[in-house]
């Protein structure tokens, strides 16, 4: 999956995309005195998902030239989840510090990518029209306290779509959120037994080559499993090593879901938000069950 992933003092990323990192400079460099977002799944024990029809994609329209009046920019640029027929939820890095005129679009297609491109040869010039063509426009809203410090940067957003709009393009279920501190009640033991599932549209893991190291692929919705390694009151550290059969995020994959089995139920139970840097070791997610994400969802939607 394709994302825009930064570098920075520590080894890890942010996973958004290329171009979301590029007009995102300043969103992200606020996160980056603690991490950098991740962006793709790997391609190492990853599979396609389309089953998984509750997963999106956050398309993006912007201006980059000195005509704020029509954006001239279009793509894709994070991942994301349908909570309920109307909100898709996301991370707040990956809607912030955009051109004034930015636009958010919510895809549930397998392969936006192929969408984006093949739009783009029907409307050339008119990202509106492309965006149009693969997604459903709506509006972000940002957690008030983001970025916050590293403890919890509150990396969270929803994009309210509409969800008569929604409803005549995809036939999906919304993902199940978690009950408040289902995660700590389960404890190490039981965190350990527990089977985890990332998804989203990101890049694959670094590839070496005559330029150096580039992330290929992106664009298409894909899963793979993920263990858990660490959990403290806001985040859950998951193990992406390929050895232990894992699989993982990259860049891209910002606020895309990680599942776990909860009383034998696929439960969303946090964000992708970022990992290290070449997408081989560790996924950090952000825990939907802590009180700091319940307390900016619950206006958006019904909680367990």
């Amino acid at each position: 999956m394709t994302a825009v992933r930064t570098t920075a003092v520590r080894t890890t990323a942010v996973r958004t995309t290329t171009v979301a990192t590029a007009v995102a400079a300043a969103a992200c460099a606020a996160v980056l005195a603690t991490a950098i977002p991740s962006s793709a799944i790997n391609s190492y024990h990853a599979t396609p998902a389309p089953e998984r029809t509750e997963v999106g994609a956050l398309v993006a329209t912007w201006d980059d030239d000195a005509d704020p009046g029509t954006p001239d920019r279009v793509d894709w640029v994070c991942s994301g989840t349908m909570i309920d027929a109307d909100t898709f939820l996301t991370a707040a890095h990956c809607t912030t510090d955009w051109p004034e005129n930015v636009r958010f679009h919510v895809s549930l297609d397998q392969d936006v990518q192929t969408g984006l491109d093949e739009a783009a040869a029907r409307h050339p010039g008119d990202p509106a029209a492309v965006a149009k063509a693969v997604a459903v426009e709506g509006t972000a809203h940002n957690h008030p306290a983001y970025p916050g410090p590293a403890s919890d940067t509150h990396d969270i957003a929803v994009v309210e779509v509409p969800a008569a709009a929604m409803k005549a393009r995809w036939s999906f279920t919304p993902a199940a959120l978690p009950k408040a501190g289902a995660l700590s009640a389960l404890g190490p033991q039981g965190l350990n037994a527990t089977p985890f599932v990332v998804a989203g549209y990101g890049t694959q893991e670094a590839r070496r080559g005559p330029g150096g190291h580039t992330h290929p692929g992106g664009g298409v919705r894909l899963k793979a499993p993920v263990a858990f390694n660490a959990l403290n009151e806001v985040w859950i550290r998951l193990a992406m090593t390929a050895p232990q059969g894992n699989g993982g995020a990259c860049y891209g994959d910002s606020g895309g879901p990680n599942f776990a089995t909860l009383d034998g139920k696929r439960t969303l139970v946090a964000t992708t938000i970022t990992g290290d840097t070449p997408c081989y070791a560790t996924n950090v997610v952000y825990r939907l069950d802590a009180p700091g994400a319940r307390d900016f969802l619950k206006p958006f939607t019904q909680l367990p």
